[in-house]
């Protein structure tokens, strides 16, 4: 069930109304009808991987207690390490085994030896790398004592299925978002209106202008040799803009959605088109998993308090990790060595944190140096999602040869409407980049009037210019 579909604008009012009319007065019956609806738009996908969810967050419900009531370490180390030994099994078997089964056969096959591991004819299960994420940090935080995991099993079942962020994120922590279910909740107006407009506005990047970059992308990389060097530059700016759009517009809607429950979800997005170098745009890029990567990946190996040997090496695994978390591809794994190759420099001279207020904080306008900044980041962000949307590492390296000799071919027919909603959509985010999310418009200098004319504007133009349906970038993962 996409968040773009007719299915969930008669699904999401149903929910509303039983959830604050109808189970309002029994947190626990409140929290069971969260869960219920949560199963049901899962199943809306694939009803047989609802079994496999199932398993699993039972499974870390579960175990969770009995390393909470053990005082042996050897017995708190097993129910720990079966916890993530079969989440983590799942992901590798559903996600990755092809992967590597091909990789090894290749390999075998390079040196004279037939195949040595069958194809397993397997179907990703959608959200399976956010629900997984979701659960093992409970479970880590749990086996470090930092979460008292809850007893109340519908609460933690409602919060590893919260349908807002189940198959896309942000990636939640227990911490965080599982109060929330343990507490009861009240309807504010000024939330459930903020969270209306972030949906709003997530709508928009997604159906706008995601979905029209789509169709203009594909083209060129569904065949990049055929392509001119400017079209496969349009074609990589249209898919830059695209995966932002899409996977930001989702976070939007899914932050904004939950508004509408009573639930705040952490921001997922910061402007990061907007950063001055790499290390900026990694905290302002998919806060939610970047913080995973660095709370339970990058520190437990040292961090940086170490030689600069391991930090390297610590570095190199999380952006290997984080390539490979976004699919079963070498480009995956590419574009993660090549972020990391471009955050190294900065790491080791140590100015990787030395942008940590948004841009022209006290200005409208950047600085020369700061504008000069955000090109560079942004042209070699750019040159990475080569890599990010390419079909092979053959097709990426077509791309990139024939954009750095100027090879002549087909070009792209962008239409002008296209050019110029992203100029409008990139002033808006310039303007409202220190803000949560652009329509949050309540502390500007502007008229009741005049701010309900731009929430207009932007449903004319969802419905205007709203491209063909597409499943969000981010449900592949």
């Amino acid at each position: 069930m996409l968040f773009n579909s007719l299915d969930f604008a008669l699904f999401f009012p149903i929910v509303f109304v039983l959830y604050w009319f109808v189970t309002n007065k029994d947190l626990k019956l409140q929290n069971a009808m969260l869960l219920v609806v949560s199963y049901f738009f899962y199943a809306c996908w694939n009803w047989h991987f609802l079994f496999l969810l199932m398993f699993s967050t039972l499974l870390d419900y579960y175990t969770g207690l009995k390393m909470q009531d053990t005082s042996d370490r050897g017995t708190k180390k097993f129910w720990f390490w079966l916890s993530i030994s079969v989440n983590l099994g799942f992901l590798g078997v559903f996600k990755y085994y092809n992967f590597f089964a091909e990789s090894l056969n290749d390999a075998l096959s390079a040196c004279g030896i037939g195949p040595a591991a069958a194809r397993l004819d397997l179907v990703l299960p959608v959200g399976i790398s956010f629900y997984t994420f979701q659960t093992v940090s409970s479970s880590i935080d749990i086996y470090r004592g930092t979460l008292t995991p809850t007893r109340d099993l519908v609460a933690y079942l409602s919060f590893v299925t919260f349908f807002p962020q189940l198959v896309a994120g942000p990636i939640e922590r227990a911490g965080h978002l599982l109060p929330q279910f343990l507490r009861r909740r009240e309807f504010r107006l000024a939330d459930a209106s903020d969270g209306c407009r972030q949906a709003l506005w997530g709508l928009f990047k997604k159906v706008v202008i995601a979905d029209n970059c789509a169709a203009l992308a594909n083209q060129v990389f569904g065949a990049p040799v055929e392509a001119s060097w400017a079209a496969l530059l349009a074609g990589t700016f249209l898919f830059t803009m695209q995966i932002y759009c899409d996977f930001s517009g989702y976070s939007d809607i899914a932050v904004g959605t939950a508004r509408l429950f009573g639930f705040s979800l952490m921001q997922n997005f910061a402007t990061p088109y907007f950063s001055r170098d790499i290390g900026e745009f990694w905290r302002r890029w998919h806060i939610s998993l970047s913080t995973w990567f660095r709370d339970y990946v990058y520190l437990p190996l040292g961090g940086s308090r170490c030689t600069k040997g391991r930090m390297i090496r610590n570095t190199l695994a999380v952006f290997l990790i984080s390539g490979l978390w976004h699919g079963a591809n070498w480009t995956f794994i590419v574009w993660g060595l090549l972020n990391a190759l471009y955050f190294l420099p900065l790491q080791l001279s140590g100015t990787n944190r030395r942008f940590t207020s948004h841009t022209a904080a006290a200005g409208l306008l950047p600085a020369p140096r700061e504008a000069l900044q955000i090109g560079v980041t942004f042209l070699l962000t750019m040159l990475a999602w080569i890599f990010f949307r390419a079909a092979s590492l053959t097709d990426a390296a077509t791309v990139l040869k024939r954009l750095f000799t100027l090879q002549s071919g087909s070009g792209l027919d962008v239409p002008g409407e296209i050019w110029l909603l992203l100029a409008g959509f990139l002033l808006v985010e310039w303007i409202q980049r220190g803000q949560r999310h652009a329509l949050e418009l309540d502390d500007r200098p502007l008229p009741r009037w005049g701010r309900w004319m731009f929430y207009y504007g932007v449903l004319f133009l969802i419905l205007k210019f709203g491209g063909e349906q597409q499943d969000f970038i981010y449900f592949q993962f």
